[in-house]
């Protein structure tokens, strides 16, 4: 079961702004920085998705209708079901961070990677993965202010506006330029990858640096921990068995079946990193501390899935493996994708 390097990275990032936290001028110099890393994040975001591609792809809009009802329906379903277990289980402040976990769009690239491992809809896991996340630029927000409310901390009627300034509007912008910069961003993919890494570690320090300097670490104890864990581990299989047979008993095929399963159960970091940094401010850390330790458990239990469904007969079901798919195009897509945060 891989352990994902950026995790890694993530945690001590965490432990850099416990030891070093950005006070003062530093603060509002890493805050400032963390702000133009994030709205160029998305302008790379939209200068990447391929409109050509997105358009092809709603000819499946019924596999796309049922991420995203996943992705943006039962999950929050599911996240509102466990304000039960506050106090007992969760404190308010996880609570929330737990609730805008399940507000968050789908992966992209590890969508991709583990659907083409389990020779599913790749082509259908990208489209998926895609539409999530440009959905989850206007969704997330407004989901975000009808359930959330004044619970989210730093959360306000003004924090939608600043998605939309800061997140939306470089999206728009890199579709509009993508003309003219879309070879360019092919040309240097694996460097604006660390880009796109260092900007989330970025928003991370500053995040956790406002948190210790609150000093809102002291809520947060092992137990609680581990209880968060434990119902995040509850959650992701809860998602996991809803994806994979509700989408037999709505009449998908295999190939579209495992691509359902992998977009539709998982969530993104690199979208709700940003947002929660803007949503909850200074409450940001705890905020995400949920979403990062989902991130990881999904990426460990759906490596294991992707294995075993790859052992499939190709007939398994009665049909092609690969659904929507040229034979062979998902063998073709392992061999050159591993599993990334997305």
């Amino acid at each position: 079961m891989p352990v994902d390097p950026y995790i890694v990275a993530l945690l001590a990032t965490v432990g850099v702004a416990a030891l070093v936290p950005a006070r003062g001028g530093a603060a509002d110099a890493a805050s400032g920085a963390s702000t133009a890393a994030v709205s160029f994040l998305f302008f790379l975001y939209g200068a990447r998705l391929s409109t050509r591609e997105a358009l092809d792809g709603l000819k499946h809009w019924r596999l796309h209708l049922t991420v995203l009802a996943c992705t943006f329906v039962v999950f929050p379903l599911l996240g509102l079901a466990a304000k039960g277990l506050v106090p007992y289980v969760l404190t308010p402040a996880l609570y929330s961070g737990f609730l805008f976990l399940t507000l968050v769009p789908s992966t992209i690239q590890s969508s991709i990677a583990f659907t083409s491992m389990a020779r599913g809809n790749v082509p259908a896991a990208i489209c998926a993965g895609s539409f999530s996340s440009l959905a989850g630029i206007v969704l997330t927000p407004l989901l975000a202010a009808a359930l959330l409310g004044g619970t989210g901390g730093g959360f306000s009627a003004d924090s939608v506006v600043k998605i939309v300034v800061r997140l939306l509007v470089p999206f728009v912008a890199g579709q509009l330029l993508r003309r003219w910069v879309g070879g360019f961003l092919s040309r240097h993919k694996k460097v604006l990858g660390y880009v796109d890494r260092g900007s989330i570690l970025l928003v991370v320090y500053t995040a956790f640096s406002e948190g210790m300097v609150q000093g809102i670490w002291h809520q947060v104890t092992p137990l609680r921990l581990l209880a968060l864990l434990g119902v995040e581990a509850v959650l992701l299989t809860v998602m996991l068995v809803l994806t994979w047979y509700g989408a037999k008993r709505l009449g998908f095929g295999r190939g579209d079946r495992v691509a359902i399963q992998f977009a539709g159960s998982k969530k993104s970091l690199a979208a709700g990193l940003p947002m929660a940094s803007i949503l909850f401010g200074a409450h940001a850390s705890l905020a995400v501390l949920p979403l990062m330790l989902f991130h990881q458990m999904q990426l460990m239990v759906c490596a294991v899935i992707a294995k075993r469904r790859s052992r499939d007969p190709v007939g398994f079901g009665g049909e092609e493996a690969v659904s929507g798919a040229r034979p062979g195009g998902a063998r073709r897509t392992a061999a050159g994708t591993a599993p990334r945060s997305g």
